[in-house]
């Protein structure tokens, strides 16, 4: 059977949205949320003029790229095993 979804209400640069998550990850996402928006803040703090539009698709980067380059990312981790293999092969030719 389907989780059931509760609401919750975060802030994020100064604005409110209201998200439905499951209940037991609540603690988490408001963990994530509050990183994010210190990193919004940190930003912002950083690079005068910009509007908080830029500073949120900033900070959204910045996370999708720390995520790409994590080695625990599915992604990585089937490049890193298709690059074992080739090496793999080389070496087993070599022998």
């Amino acid at each position: 059977m389907a989780e059931e979804l509760i609401s919750i209400n975060v802030w994020l640069a100064g604005r409110s949205y209201r998200i439905r998550i499951k209940a037991n990850e609540e603690e988490l996402v408001r963990k994530a949320v509050k990183l994010a928006d210190e990193k919004v803040t940190d930003l912002r703090n950083h690079y005068a003029g910009k509007d908080d539009q830029d500073f949120v698709a900033m900070c959204l980067l910045s996370y999708a790229a720390d995520s790409a380059t994590d080695a625990h990312n599915p992604i990585v981790h089937d490049d890193i095993k298709g690059m074992i293999s080739r090496i793999d092969e080389v070496m087993s030719k070599e022998e």
